[in-house]
């Protein structure tokens, strides 16, 4: 099994535009369970905003082995999301990818 971790900044500036930017985020990736084949689990949560410096949010999945994960990246429905989180985030990201 592979744990895929990538962290996010947002670029909007207001909190209330923020919140939705997450939320969208949070139904758009949670909707991909189910339907890109090997994706297990699905989590994007926002930071809790108590130090200065952390990145905003984190997405962590897991998949059945690295060619799940690789069609998982290659997915037409994953690409569709991953334009939208390009939408609102900005282009530095950090990822990780783990065998458990």
């Amino acid at each position: 099994m592979i744990r895929h971790v990538v962290m996010f900044q947002l670029t909007a500036a207001a909190d209330s535009e923020r919140a939705a930017d997450i939320s969208q985020m949070q139904e758009r990736l949670g909707a991909l369970v189910g339907v890109i084949p090997g994706l297990l689990s699905m989590s994007l949560k926002p930071d809790l905003g108590l130090v200065e410096g952390h990145w905003d949010v984190v997405l962590v999945s897991e998949h059945d082995d690295n060619a799940a994960l690789e069609g998982y990246q290659a997915h037409p429905a994953h690409v569709e999301v991953s334009n939208f989180i390009k939408s609102v985030t900005s282009s530095e990201r950090v990822a990780v990818d783990y065998e458990l």
